[in-house]
């Protein structure tokens, strides 16, 4: 249950404001919603689907209101509908009857990983039979178009009140790529910080985080093997103050990959993440307007 959020949309989002004064930074987890839809009619396992969920990633970086900024995470599982896909990155094999919009499949699609995912692993199908057209505009409507709404307005609200915005898009990753990934069979750093290969932030804003957590003691990669999805795409414009930057985390640092409990190592990374959220809200509460 979401406790103290200044915004709730049951089942589709959160939001907590600023409890501190209020800095240019805004986080959002997209991934880390378990709120199973009753209408989820998948053939896969709990732990199957487990394995796409960035698992209490917006509880470790809980700590952004008490430093002056905005965390925004979803409810709903990305597994239903993904909220780090363009509406129109969907695979047609998925739709049963006309679809209204044009189509626009991407690599992730023909891997399996579009808007909404046709496979839960390599060669695991996520559903026996193409979902209704209906069903599928439903998902975007009542959660994908709701979380975009919702980031937009943060950043707006944010950029409104400091001539700038930072934008954190947080998430975990698998300790090895697996057969869908671009870097399957390649153990993974503990942390990837990427912007699109400079296009989504001030090579400063991703410059400070590598800094900060590479001083912590993490292995930190730029870039590789992610390079920025849809989410720091979208709602990023250097050039107008708005910078975004893609976070992913190493569940191997936190995370019990058979119970997806926290591990014993969940403490420290929070701690430590705290300590960059802290260093991120001063550095970016001094490039104000």
């Amino acid at each position: 249950m979401v406790r103290d959020a200044d915004l709730l949309v049951p089942g589709v989002l959160y939001r907590r404001d600023p409890v501190a004064d209020p800095v240019p930074l805004v986080v959002d987890s997209p991934h880390s919603g378990v709120d199973w839809p009753a209408d989820f009619e998948h053939r896969v396992t709990l732990a199957e689907l487990m394995t796409s969920v960035d698992a209490y990633v917006d509880e470790l970086f809980g700590a952004v209101p008490a430093v002056g900024g905005t965390l925004l995470a979803a409810l709903f599982p990305r597994a239903y509908v993904d909220p780090n896909r363009a509406e129109d990155d969907l695979d047609a094999r998925l739709i049963d009857g006309d679809w209204p919009h044009p189509l626009n499949p991407t690599r992730k699609t023909a891997a399996g990983m579009g808007v909404i995912r046709r496979l839960i692993l390599e060669g695991r199908p996520l559903y026996d039979r193409p979902l209704p057209a209906e069903r599928i505009l439903h998902r975007l409507e009542t959660f994908h178009r709701p979380y975009h709404s919702a980031l937009a307005e943060a950043v707006a609200r944010t950029h409104a009140r400091h001539g700038v915005v930072f934008h954190l898009n947080v998430h975990s990753m698998k300790p090895v790529g697996n057969a869908m990934n671009v870097d399957a069979g390649r153990a993974r750093p503990d942390v990837v910080l990427s912007d699109r290969e400079g296009a989504t932030c001030d090579p400063a804003f991703i410059g400070r985080a590598v800094e900060v957590l590479r001083d912590l003691g993490y292995r930190v990669s730029v870039n590789d093997p992610y390079k920025g999805a849809e989410l720091v795409r979208r709602h990023s414009d250097p050039a107008g103050g708005r910078h975004s930057l893609q976070l992913e985390l190493n569940r191997a640092l936190y995370l019990d990959p058979q119970t997806f409990d926290r591990s014993t190592g969940f403490a420290r990374l929070k701690a430590d993440l705290d300590t960059l959220l802290a260093d991120l809200a001063d550095w970016t509460a001094a490039r104000a307007g």
